[in-house]
């Protein structure tokens, strides 16, 4: 399954984030793969979509970020796979 997890960078800010991120890498769990993200132009969001069959990993692997970031995860489909899914009601 698809998510976007939108991440607000607390007061330490982008730097630290990207830092930590150099350092240590995304230090995903296995399960979690990371697909792409955005960053909005104030260094002050980022939107990252993610995929796995495991919702609970999400979770561990916030638990290595939280000091730094407000997390909001959302399941989300393609816009395909939503057309699909709503097309019988059409």
């Amino acid at each position: 399954m698809l998510y976007m997890v939108i991440e607000r960078f607390r007061s330490a800010g982008a730097v630290e984030v990207y830092r930590r991120a150099k350092e240590q890498g995304r230090m995903l769990p296995d399960g979690l793969e990371y697909l792409s993200s955005w960053v909005d132009p104030d260094f002050t969001v980022c939107f990252q979509l993610m995929e796995t069959e495991d919702e609970t990993l999400f979770a561990q692997w916030a638990s290595k970020w939280n000091d730094l970031v407000d997390f909001e995860i959302v399941p989300v489909r393609t816009s395909a796979a939503a057309f699909q899914a709503i097309a019988p009601r059409l």
